[in-house]
């Protein structure tokens, strides 16, 4: 079997694999390898879709921020802005005001809503129900699907290439690179990237590569009828202070998750029902409308490891091996600055986030440490 040669080699087909693979395919040969039969198939096509700058740790809110720019101007990956407007609001009981606050705490762009204010933006709202909410009316919808197929249409132009289909059965460090075998097909590259997801620690073990902890969270979904008599069109994206549901309208209806995050094996996952019907009962006691139908179900997989910061840098006990993990539920919104991020090291280019940003998203950093014992 002949070996095909290339500079880079990227294990996943998400998001994070592809555009990291377009941001070096103008400099380097690189070829991506998805297991599935299509690109994007797991978390990305299954992604709530929405830019929220608020969201996340110091250090993703960073990444956010890093985003922003080419989201809205993504020049080489689509013609216009991925952005639409959306906007988030957040509610909270009484008991959710600790939450409520931790979240405004570090934020910007935020407006405190009475009750009146917040039914008045959403009115199947319980007034009652709401001590306090906060509104980011800069939050905006991704078109996730037209920057996914984006950079993959400029990962081509500049001759890189998307194998899928290409499940990864073995792993060596051989000749100063990574020796990488597929069932149909060999490939050797001196740099490795590691964007496979919540397989990411199974592909690091492969590759006799030191773990950095990556747990699977199932995130489940329903999509319901949008409420008799409203125009949903307009409303934000509104949910729970804790994290307990959320809801966003969804072409016409209204997409209600748990907001659950079960740990499960790394497979393609599926809604479980009882989680389903309780998360549902929840988001039931926050509006005046109860849920009768529900028209479709799903789930995705969110990985994180233990500080919930993604994994992006080298391995420190291997050469050549670059992780691109750990995204959790940020892996769109922050894929256009850690791509850029990621590429930047395997290209041997001064990053342009800062040192301390780059230091948090380390595979070296202190954090990580508990996966080596």
């Amino acid at each position: 079997m002949t070996t095909v040669i290339r500079d880079v080699l990227v294990i996943g087909g998400g998001i994070a694999g592809i555009s990291v693979a377009a941001r070096i395919a103008a400099d380097a040969t690189v070829t991506v390898l998805e297991g599935e039969p299509v690109i994007g198939h797991h978390s990305t096509g299954r992604s709530a879709a929405i830019f929220i700058r608020n969201y996340g740790n110091a250090t993703l809110r960073a990444l956010n921020a890093a985003s922003v720019r080419f989201l809205m101007q993504p020049d080489g990956i689509a013609d216009s802005s991925l952005l639409s407007p959306r906007g988030e609001m957040l509610v909270a009981t009484e008991e959710e005001l600790g939450d409520l606050e931790a979240y405004i705490e570090g934020g910007e762009g935020l407006e405190r809503l009475t009750a009146a204010e917040a039914v008045e933006i959403v009115p199947i709202l319980r007034k009652d129900a709401i001590a306090g909410a906060v509104i980011e009316w800069d939050a905006q919808d991704i078109d996730v699907d037209r920057m996914l197929q984006g950079f993959a249409r400029h990962l081509r132009s500049k001759g890189g290439q998307i194998v899928t289909g290409a499940r990864v059965t073995s792993i060596t460090r051989q000749d100063g690179g990574w020796r990488v075998k597929t069932d149909t097909q060999d490939y050797f590259a001196p740099v490795l990237i590691n964007a496979a997801g919540g397989w990411a620690d199974r592909i690091a073990a492969l590759a006799g590569v030191v773990p950095v902890g990556i747990r699977a969270l199932r995130r489940s979904a329903a999509l319901i009828p949008a409420p008799d008599g409203h125009d949903i069109s307009r409303w934000p994206l509104f949910a729970s202070a804790s994290e307990q549901w959320y809801a966003k309208p969804e072409a016409g209806k209204l997409m209600i998750s748990p907001a659950d995050e079960d740990e499960v094996e790394p497979h393609d996952v599926w809604a479980d029902d009882m989680v389903l019907a309780e998360g549902l009962h929840r988001y039931e006691q926050a509006v005046t409308v109860p849920v009768t139908r529900v028209e479709h179900s799903w789930a995705g997989m969110r990985s994180f490891v233990a500080d919930r910061t993604p994994v992006a840098g080298f391995s420190p006990d291997a050469d050549g091996f670059l992780w691109l993990a750990g995204q959790g539920g940020y892996g769109v919104q922050t894929a256009p600055a850690l791509s850029q991020l990621v590429a930047d090291l395997c290209l041997g280019r001064t990053p342009s986030l800062n040192r301390d940003v780059v230091d948090a998203l380390a595979a070296s950093r202190p954090s990580l440490t508990h996966s080596k014992g």
